[in-house]
């Protein structure tokens, strides 16, 4: 007897489920504001009103934690690289997508590394972030590159590490607010086609 492929569609949430899981992402965004992406689990669980286990039905890892709390600010810096995508200048519209994942990666400590240290890594959680985030940049630097306006060595992989690269330095050196833009710019200046 052949056994279907197909995937079960998932179940509902019960109400109760939903509200803990609604909770806990509640609880852990604002952890991850205030002490970075490394704050206890067992606190945003406590926080929540549900136990730790709990709070590992929902979220296993993590980083499966880390990508629930940060699917909006992804959706967010997808539709700006849709917005900038129809920019006359290419290039700066690249760079103005790139600096907000900058901004973004520096709302939270600890989430830049994170974003590095799984960028190739499809079987992390955190590739709900990684994927669509690289493929939102991919259209924009193919668009800067074909326009003549950055060099065709550069791939959407390395600005990726780039861009949270400067966002890990930029948290690193608080009493130094410009330095994410100088590196930014220092990062623009190494993008462009000569000539």
């Amino acid at each position: 007897m052949a056994m279907s492929t197909a995937a079960t569609p998932a179940r509902p949430m019960r109400a109760d489920a939903r509200r803990n899981y609604d909770r806990l992402l509640a609880e852990a965004r604002t952890a991850f504001a205030e002490h970075g992406t490394t704050a206890s689990l067992e606190d945003v669980a406590r926080c929540a009103g549900v136990g730790i286990g709990t709070l590992y039905r929902h979220f296993p890892t993590r980083h499966a934690l880390m990508s629930a709390v940060f699917q909006e600010a992804v959706a967010d810096l997808i539709a700006r690289s849709r917005e900038l995508a129809g920019t006359e200048r290419p290039c700066d519209g690249l760079v103005e997508w790139l600096g907000a994942i900058i901004t973004h990666a520096g709302e939270y400590r600890g989430l830049a590394q994170a974003l590095m240290s799984t960028c190739r890594d499809e079987t992390s959680a955190l590739s709900r972030c990684n994927v669509p985030l690289r493929e939102a940049g991919s259209v924009l630097l193919a668009r800067a590159q074909a326009g003549g306006a950055v060099r065709p060595d550069v791939s959407i992989d390395d600005l990726m590490q780039l861009t949270n690269a400067i966002a890990l330095a930029a948290e690193q050196s608080p009493d130094d607010p410009g330095l994410a833009g100088r590196l930014l710019t220092l990062t623009v200046q190494g993008l462009r086609a000569s000539g």
